[in-house]
């Protein structure tokens, strides 16, 4: 064998081992946005490793391949779920640096998902958020500009819009979309959700105003729990569950159930680009720190439509929706004569795309995405907003603040303990 039969094959294995490495790399590694084999499935990472968090380890087209929480337990039980080949880390943001991850799925406490969702985009990820989007209508802002500007994919979890049954009304929302678009009810529309048309507000998720301290558990790092939320001492109530119950993480029931609720109202209403220009609340003067309960609240745009939340769950015999021309009630409903068949006569609703694995691979705008998914976040926080306050507000829908209330405007931007920031 001569040097040069040598040098030839060396040459035919390295060019060999180089063409492995280049099919095994991340598109997005390689910069490129184009043909990505049927066949490959888009890497993810998963921060948060709760119960919500390991529910989301398989999702059809995808492989995880790293994990992030911080608490130590977490992190062992998702490792033994995932097998010992999956990444481990305490902060994310070291995990959002891996050159081999497409997808980060953000399933912390909302007041996380802001700050880990501007980061990720940065870092060149693609995202997955949990509901609500985020905390306040600030940081909403926030992550519509970074993954716009870093040219990003993000799908906000809650699906209602576009697959599924839709609690009481037993239908998907496509069909809510297709009779309101045949203007059959007529025009501005009520939409009243309660327990009478299969709502529940979950106000379990109340906080609790005389909190023990307790000992920090040893694998837990309180400290980054927190992150940019204010500093208060530990109790246990407060990293559970229950979180939902506290301003600081959340807010309450409204933040837990009112994407799901609220995200196919914005949809089906055709309000995706703008937001209410007032709102109502009836509620007990609500505590400092702790979530309470609430009695009514009324958004109200800029053409009449109102959308009408039933915390008591008092309100009875109204439709879901009621409109000059006609309702509809639990269970698709109406009492419009054949409305059915007349229906069957009108166009389907615009398609959207609802394959968040296919939206990545084609770079394409997901059906719930940073902005529509900002703006129906937007009615969550401007509830909670105005439930903190005790008192009714304006808001001007094309500046995204409050009118005339500075209080008010303080709370779509509000301080982020150092060193946090967005």
């Amino acid at each position: 064998m001569n040097k040069e039969t040598d040098s030839r094959r060396e040459f035919l294995k390295k060019t060999a081992i180089a063409a492995v490495a280049f099919t095994i790399v991340p598109r997005f590694v390689l910069g490129g946005q184009g043909y990505l084999a049927p066949s490959d499935h888009l890497t993810k990472a998963v921060i948060g490793v709760g119960g919500m968090g390991r529910n989301h380890f398989k999702y059809a087209g995808t492989k995880t391949v790293a994990i992030c929480d911080v608490d130590k337990r977490q992190l062992a039980l998702a490792t033994q779920q995932l097998g010992k080949g999956v990444k481990q880390f305490a902060d994310y943001r070291d995990l959002i640096q891996l050159p081999e991850v497409d997808i980060v799925h953000i399933a912390t406490p909302p007041h996380w998902h802001g700050i880990m969702a501007a980061d990720a985009a940065k870092a060149g990820k693609d995202i997955w958020c949990e509901k609500p989007m985020t905390r306040t209508i600030g940081e909403g802002k926030r992550v519509k500009e970074a993954v716009q500007q870093y040219d990003r994919i993000f799908r906000l979890n809650t699906w209602f819009r576009f697959e599924g049954t839709f609690y009481g009304m037993n239908v998907p929302v496509k069909k809510i979309k297709k009779l309101v678009d045949s203007k059959m009810l007529g025009w501005p529309l009520t939409v009243t959700i309660g327990r009478h048309t299969g709502f529940n507000w979950k106000f379990y998720w109340v906080g609790k105003d005389n909190l023990a301290v307790e000992p920090i558990p040893q694998e837990l790092d309180y400290n980054m729990w927190l992150g940019p939320a204010p500093y208060k001492p530990y109790s246990d109530h407060r990293t559970k569950q229950t979180f939902r119950g506290y301003w600081d993480y959340d807010g309450g029931g409204l933040g837990d159930m009112g994407q799901h609720y609220l995200d196919p109202v914005q949809y089906f209403l055709g309000k995706d680009n703008e937001s209410p220009i007032s709102i109502e609340v009836d509620a007990p003067q609500q505590h400092s720190d702790a979530v309470g309960v609430w009695r009514k609240i009324v958004y109200t745009y800029a053409d009449g439509c109102k959308v009408i939340l039933d915390g008591e769950g008092k309100i009875d015999n109204v439709p879901y929706i009621d409109g000059p021309d006609g309702k509809l009630f639990k269970g698709f409903k109406s009492d419009i004569p054949n409305m059915e068949q007349k229906l069957a006569s009108f166009p389907e609703p615009e398609a959207q795309v609802t394959d968040f694995v296919e939206a990545v691979k084609n770079r394409q705008k997901f059906a719930l995405n940073e902005d529509n998914g900002h703006r129906s976040c937007t009615l969550v926080n401007m509830g909670k907003i105005a439930l903190r306050l005790g008192r009714s507000l304006k808001y001007d829908s094309v500046k995204e603040q409050f009118i005339d209330d500075e209080a008010a405007n303080r709370l779509i931007d509000q301080p982020m303990r150092s060193p946090w920031i967005i």
